[in-house]
């Protein structure tokens, strides 16, 4: 389950707090947090401290990871069981589609290792597939827990991953199954019958493994569905079970 906040957020961390306490009283695993980007909201720290010691949730947020600073990680060190990096292509690939420096990036995962625990999100194209084997190693290298594998899917600017590039992706992760022991190798939900990887939730439903409520304060199946479920004044449970029923009518 995953809350966006984005720098404007409409939501005030008071209501964010309470959706924690529900949450975890509905039995739900963890929150990750998503943006925009997480670290520029005043708040993160504050909201990962409250997660971590007032529920049961794993408190986890997915960052471009250029913001992160020795004081930061300090602070929410004791606060989070899990970051999640961006990271799109490598070196001279990876700063023509960011537009940041790649070297920061790596100088930033450094300060991570062995202080919170970290995996890498890759978003695979045809631009950045033939990057992918050094990306894999380089986050082998540099500690990394996971490497997530992103398929493009057509949502804001992307583009639906091409069957070329599908199969050169399916190469390289049967290739470097059994060298990637000490990091796990996942996949994203739409692609998971196709790779023998490292599925988180692999039993659970869609809605229960990836549900998402953005910084509107809507109640989504996950974070690339369009439609949703408006929380506004009432609770997360009867949102709940307003998109399971949703889910079942459209079956």
């Amino acid at each position: 389950h995953c809350y966006a906040p984005k720098h404007r957020s409409i939501l005030d961390k008071s209501r964010v707090k309470d959706w924690l306490l529900e949450m975890d009283g509905m039995g739900v695993f963890g929150i990750g947090f998503g943006g925009g980007e997480p670290t520029l909201h005043e708040d993160l720290v504050e909201l990962c401290q409250f997660g971590q010691e007032e529920t049961k949730l794993a408190i986890s947020f997915t960052t471009h990871g250029h913001s992160l600073t020795p004081e930061l990680i300090s602070q929410l060190k004791s606060h989070v069981n899990f970051i999640r990096v961006s990271m799109d292509g490598t070196y001279s690939n990876y700063e023509s589609i960011r537009k940041r420096p790649f070297k920061g990036l790596l100088r930033n995962l450094e300060l991570l290792k062995g202080r919170i625990p970290f995996g890498i999100n890759y978003v695979v194209n045809s631009k950045t597939i033939e990057d992918l084997p050094n990306a894999l190693e380089l986050s082998k290298e540099l500690g990394a827990d996971e490497f997530l594998v992103l398929p493009e899917v057509p949502v804001g600017f992307g583009k639906k991953i091409d069957d070329v590039t599908l199969s050169k992706l399916k190469e390289i992760v049967d290739s470097r199954s059994l060298t990637m022991k000490s990091m796990r190798v996942s996949i994203s939900s739409d692609y998971r019958n196709q790779f023998v990887t490292a599925i988180g939730l692999q039993k659970e439903s869609e809605l229960q493994g990836f549900a998402h409520i953005d910084a509107s304060g809507v109640f989504k199946l996950s974070s690339f569905d369009k439609n949703g479920v408006p929380i506004g004044s009432g609770s997360l449970t009867n949102a709940y079970r307003q998109l399971t029923n949703t889910i079942r009518y459209k079956g």
